[in-house]
């Protein structure tokens, strides 16, 4: 795909990318890579979806509930997932009520792993390896501390993870569309680095497009479309309604922090959606 080219332009070390399409009128899959895909990176926090998912796997096995009530008082698994709960990006004390504003929270999503810990009676990280990262063979994964933003792993990795999220084998249909959904859809917040929204929109562990505009996808990318990107100079995003037969979807790690190149970053992500959708469109579905 000569779309991914495009990454040969960005200001950073290293870069490895796919794009993948999944047809929905012949179930075929075609994969395109750039870079080395077996090289590994930190994902910062395109962790928080991988660790959203094994919280899922958990909630289906019945260790807990998306009700469970988790931290301060009408606080629940379902709010830490969404960025609902009123916690602070780093810190255990609450600084809002749950339920009333978008707040992007790191503790949030490490107070999740943490109930999932406790009540599976394991540490997360081996619970993470057993429920997500051995099924979907992702063997170059690892978490490295926090499950909010200290996994690292590979492009090939993340594309079985990504067809995981298209479709889902590990959390049945019912649960896979409510994390891909709007939760809580009317708060507002801000998406780090990218800017203020009146309608901060989220699922459960990862973003939602939404309305946003400016947003580090493309302007062509529709309004479901779902991801994340990290701090680490990555991107990750899944698009099933920008083209009628087919699903599109997009990841790109580096090693340059997103903080040191954030303003070109705002710029080239955008453009490269923009390329991956149009040079998809233009092909034939087989």
């Amino acid at each position: 795909m000569q779309a991914l080219g495009l990454t040969a332009t960005w200001p950073v070390p290293n870069v490895s990318a796919a794009a993948l399409v999944v047809s929905r009128t012949s179930d075929a899959t075609r994969v395109h890579t750039i870079g080395d895909p077996h090289r590994q990176y930190r994902l910062a926090s395109i962790a928080k979806p991988i660790t959203s998912w094994a919280v899922l796997v958990a909630v289906e096995e019945g260790l807990l509930s998306l009700d469970t009530p988790i931290g301060q008082p009408g606080c629940s698994l379902r709010h830490l997932l969404a960025h609902a709960g009123g916690y602070a990006f780093d810190g255990p004390d609450p600084i809002t009520v749950p339920g009333k504003r978008r707040i992007y929270s790191n503790t949030g999503i490490e107070m999740a792993a943490a109930a999932v810990a406790e009540a599976a009676d394991m540490p997360f990280e081996v619970y993470l390896r057993e429920a997500v990262l051995e099924p979907l063979s992702m063997s170059a994964t690892s978490l490295r501390g926090s499950p909010a933003h200290a996994i690292w792993s590979t492009v090939d990795d993340l594309v079985r993870f990504v067809g995981e999220l298209i479709d889902p084998r590990l959390v049945s249909t019912v649960t896979a569309l409510e994390a891909t959904s709007p939760v809580f859809p009317d708060l507002s917040g801000v998406v780090p680095g990218v800017g203020r929204y009146t309608r901060c929109t989220w699922g459960l562990g990862l973003e939602i497009k939404g309305d946003k505009a400016p947003h580090w996808t493309g302007p062509s990318n529709s309004p479901g479309t779902f991801g994340h990107f990290g701090g680490a100079g990555t991107l990750l995003w899944v698009d099933e309604g920008a083209l009628d037969d087919r699903t599109v979807a997009c990841i790109a790690l580096t090693d340059r922090p997103f903080d040191d190149w954030a303003h070109e970053a705002l710029r080239l992500w955008p453009s490269l959606s923009e390329a991956v959708l149009a040079e998809t469109s233009r092909e034939v579905v087989g």
